[in-house]
């Protein structure tokens, strides 16, 4: 889930302009110039807003834009079509941090290669307008980490409901139909589709809801919309901090110097727990570590037994590198996506079900009952149990899934893809989450199967499933 922060009041101010403009119920796709540092970049980039009204079928609905950018394939292959990428979060963006991949030698061994790919923020973010970001919040995957965000949040949501903003209009099954505007007004006759992280709930709206033209679909760790966000949330970030323990204990250097890590990180949890830490000056609570461990688990795990033994040591220098570090996502575009299609099908009391005994667990449960806190006091529209229903498809699916991931584990991604005729489901040992920025077997997979998908991806080049991981102690 990508980590990336924008300003406000650039996108409210373009969309109270476009608030402003005459009504016009057709989508429009209109180029503009690309914002970001594209120097250094060797490949044709094409930026463009597509202009789509932000409640369909109501004739005073007001018109939003949605920040798109095409980028040209270096080698097309005829009859290739493009790829559609759609980032995670939700609240993240995909634009803001392109120039950069454009620049990655990883990217550029499976990006726009063979096909074009399209990349998009999707409505209520990133450079799309209006964007629900609200500073002076924090918000991470584990939550609001503390009442004061909670509370800024809600007061932040209700303030753009005040402008005008139908809160309802920000959701999967939404950016799903905006998928399909781009690609009748792009004139596309079918499109491939590239999700990250939450990007996959996008892409199973998509399968559900607007499968018009889709040949082809990746899911890079994949969150299926049956799956709970909080309700055993605390335990699948304890579940993969466990197997990175139990991995450093099977190799002689990690196990050495770092002897006993989970008993002692229970000890240093219970602690946390008990209160806040002052601790060189400054104070750290519960939801600081946990959000920390959620967050170094999902990225980070070669370095983990290495920070954790810090932490235990007395230097919680990890943790405060996080704490400074949690304004990457658009509030406001996170919480009207889980109020809408997450948090109306679990229930607040059972986030702490199963973490009596687990002091990690429970590190993350106050914070994920905030973020049922935030959803009871705003007003999504209708829920539909439809959202959370098993996808049903036949599109050629390629499932690629982390050993070790505490928001999106392997379990998830193997009875997801029960409903998907005919899919390829992939699970990498000793990787983490977002398996194709770091695996260069699964970039070959991904570039592959979009080539040809009704072919067995090749998984020579994939590690054993008893390989050792690879730990770092410096630093």
């Amino acid at each position: 889930m990508p980590r990336l922060s924008w300003i406000a009041a650039a996108g409210v101010l373009a969309f109270l302009g476009l608030a402003g403009g005459a009504h016009a119920a057709a989508p429009q796709f209109k180029p503009t110039a690309c914002a970001g540092d594209y120097k250094g970049v060797d490949l044709k980039v094409q930026c463009g807003n597509l202009i789509v009204d932000e409640t369909r079928g109501d004739p005073k609905s007001r018109r939003i834009s949605v920040a798109i950018a095409i980028v040209k394939a270096s080698a097309p292959k005829p009859g290739l079509p493009p790829v559609v990428y759609l980032h995670g979060g939700p609240g993240g963006s995909a634009l803001a941090g392109l120039p950069r991949m454009l620049k990655s030698k990883a990217a550029r061994e499976y990006v726009a290669v063979d096909q074009d790919w399209i990349f998009i923020d999707q409505r209520g973010g990133g450079q799309s307008s209006p964007n629900l970001d609200c500073p002076g919040t924090n918000l991470t995957d584990a939550g609001p980490p503390s009442q004061k965000d909670a509370d800024g949040v809600v007061a932040c949501l209700k303030a753009f409901q005040a402008k005008g903003v139908n809160l309802s209009r920000y959701n999967a099954v939404e950016v799903a139909k905006d998928v399909q505007d781009l690609r009748q007004v792009l004139k596309l006759p079918m499109i491939d589709l590239f999700g990250g992280s939450y990007g996959t709930r996008i892409e199973a709206a998509i399968q559900t809801h607007a499968a018009q033209g889709v040949r082809a679909v990746v899911q890079d760790s994949p969150w299926p919309p049956e799956a709970d966000w909080t309700v055993g949330g605390p335990a699948m970030v304890s579940t993969s901090i466990d197997i990175v323990m139990a991995k450093c204990a099977l190799v002689a250097e990690c196990a050495q110097r770092y002897p006993d890590l989970k008993a002692k990180l229970a000890v240093v949890a219970e602690r946390w727990l008990a209160g806040p830490q002052t601790i060189n000056g400054k104070t750290y609570t519960a939801d600081d570590l946990g959000g920390y461990l959620m967050d170094a688990s999902y990225f980070t795990a070669g370095v983990l037994p290495r920070d954790l033994w810090k932490i235990i040591q007395g230097d919680v220098s990890p943790v405060q590198e996080f704490v400074e570090s949690r304004d990457y996502y658009s509030e406001g575009q996170f919480m009207t996506h889980l109020c809408k299609e997450e948090i109306p099908f679990e229930a607040r009391a059972d986030v702490a079900k199963g973490t009596e005994k687990d002091p990690v667990a429970r590190l993350m449960v106050a914070s994920m009952q905030r973020i049922h806190d935030v959803c009871a006091a705003i007003d999504v529209g209708p829920i539909s149990k439809a959202e959370q229903a098993p996808v049903k498809t036949a599109i050629p699916t390629l499932f690629l899934a982390a050993e070790i991931d505490p928001g999106c584990p392997p379990e998830l991604t193997r009875a997801a893809s029960k409903g998907y005729e005919g899919s390829q489901v992939v699970i990498v040992t000793n990787a983490t989450h977002g398996v194709s920025r770091s695996s260069p077997c699964v970039r070959k997979m991904i570039r592959g199967f979009f080539q040809d998908p009704t072919k067995a991806v090749d998984r020579s080049c994939l590690p054993a499933a008893d390989e050792a991981m690879v730990f770092m102690y410096a630093g």
